[in-house]
């Protein structure tokens, strides 16, 4: 592995142009070694003078000079700041509205399950030892309750139908066979086909019979609090009764996409990049467990921004682009305007350093994301998701690690996250990794989680899994 010294060059090369305006306009960053980012931290001198902060330059929470918070310090920072938020008051939804949500409250039973017993499978519900007459009427799923079978007698059954009462068994349809006079005779597995009959061995007093209250009884809790939602528990609360569920509402996020430079269809032309944000935030945030109310485009507009925040009714606000120290980065300006304590300035990672979180309202907070793709993801899942998980009441994914294949360079000081592929037991690094590529995430099924200094071939990285939202609308033609 080559040395931290030979990869600052290369480290640098992959700056975006938001985290090169951070390092020339704040000398301070780069003059502190434990705080470096890159190749300017290694051209500073370490004596090099303090500055003072500009006057609309946004401080800290505790009114301090900026400092970059280390990477798993912002996720703790930004889940912090949701929990010091009131409760979110639980709401009731349709059983169709609560995929994806966490339950407020136990999932109870409203009723035994089964609530009658049921046959397990298709074939004959029998009383008593065969062979047995059958009747001519058979007893269907959804019917009416089927008249109740003496000794010897048997009736046609449907898999979920009522079982008829007094019926001691339910006889497969493979394991039984009527004779030319209509009676039904049991056969051994072994036997069907053969023309032999077989006896009563093969039928046990309540085979393939789903007696009531198998799976729970009325009352017994079937999930806690704060379960979530998924497509199963959705059909096991409608098993069990439910029309609606009470759950943890949503986050409102509103979006807004700074810059003057993005395009919302076409080709890129004379100097004009596609807007791949605008497309590529809302679905992730909803993956995340919120409810983007709106995606407003403001280019570079400093009264614009200013008052989309004031204006905003949302929990949560992302905007991308424009947290660094250009002329047309108007975020902290705007921050600094309104009052706003910035809880994160900065964190320690590469891409997206230039990331930040800030409370804008007494419940409301604002990720400033930079603008380059890759670089905004990180911010994403940096600060957005351990916030909007909190808010949401889902439980923090338990940390996993797998070994990496093949060594990856890294930042001499700063964590550095790169879209990985997973094949078998190992995370595959992919190349395309640059702040405003998104190559490689497209094709990634995680995000490595590479320590100061890089990583050997081996070496167990954390993954941090990438939460793709796979259903979106479309049209169906016939």
């Amino acid at each position: 592995m080559t040395s931290p010294g030979a990869r600052v060059g290369r480290d640098t090369d992959e700056f975006d142009v938001e985290e090169a305006l951070a390092l020339v306009k704040d000398p301070r960053r780069s003059a502190d070694p434990g705080r470096g980012h890159g190749d300017a931290a290694a051209r500073t001198p370490a004596s090099a003078p303090e500055t003072t902060i500009p006057p609309h330059t946004a401080r800290s929470e505790h009114g301090g000079q900026h400092q970059a918070t280390p990477w798993p310090g912002a996720r703790t920072t930004a889940e912090r700041a949701a929990r010091a938020l009131p409760r979110r008051a639980p709401v009731s939804v349709p059983l169709d509205a609560a995929l994806g949500l966490v339950t407020a409250a136990p999932l109870t039973a409203l009723t035994d399950l089964p609530s009658f017993d049921t046959s397990a499978m298709d074939g004959w519900a029998v009383a008593g030892p065969g062979p047995w007459d059958v009747r001519e009427e058979g007893v269907l799923a959804g019917h009416a309750k089927p008249e109740h079978l003496t000794d010897g007698e048997a009736v046609r059954i449907a898999t979920g139908a009522r079982v008829p009462r007094d019926a001691t068994a339910v006889l497969r349809s493979e394991h039984g066979r009527i004779d030319d006079k209509g009676r039904l005779h049991a056969t051994l597995p072994g036997d069907l086909g053969s023309g032999r009959p077989g006896g009563t061995p093969s039928v046990v007093h309540g085979q393939d019979i789903r007696p009531r209250g198998q799976e729970c009884r009325s009352g017994d809790q079937l999930l806690p609090t704060g379960a979530l939602v998924t497509p199963a528990v959705l059909g096991l609360a409608a098993a069990a009764g439910y029309d609606t569920l009470a759950v943890i509402p949503r986050a409102c996020v509103e979006v807004l996409v700074l810059g003057d430079e993005l395009l919302t269809k076409g080709l890129p032309q004379e100097g004009l990049i596609r807007d791949a944000l605008g497309p590529m935030l809302p679905p992730w945030l909803r993956a995340l467990g919120a409810d983007v109310v709106a995606v407003r485009r403001l280019g570079d507009d400093a009264k614009a921004l200013h008052k989309a925040i004031t204006g905003s009714g949302a929990d949560l606000i992302v905007t991308t682009g424009g947290t660094a120290a250009g002329p047309l980065d108007h975020v902290h300006p705007t921050l600094s305007r309104l009052g706003a304590p910035l809880l994160v300035d900065g964190v320690k990672v590469r891409p997206g350093h230039p990331m930040l979180l800030a409370r804008t309202k007494e419940n409301q907070h604002l990720v400033g994301l930079p603008g380059n793709p890759l670089a905004a993801i990180s911010g994403l899942l940096t600060l957005a998701e351990p916030l909007l998980r909190v808010l949401a009441g889902r439980v923090a994914p338990e940390p996993y690690t797998l070994p990496v294949r093949d060594g990856v360079h890294g930042h001499p000081y700063d964590t550095r996250l790169i879209p990985v592929t997973l094949h078998g037991d190992q995370a595959v690094p992919l190349r395309y990794n640059g702040p405003a590529m998104l190559r490689g995430i497209a094709a990634a099924d995680a995000l490595a989680v590479v320590p100061p200094g890089g990583a050997r071939p081996g070496q167990e990285l954390e993954l941090l899994d990438l939460p793709w939202a796979l259903a979106g609308g479309g049209t169906c033609s016939a």
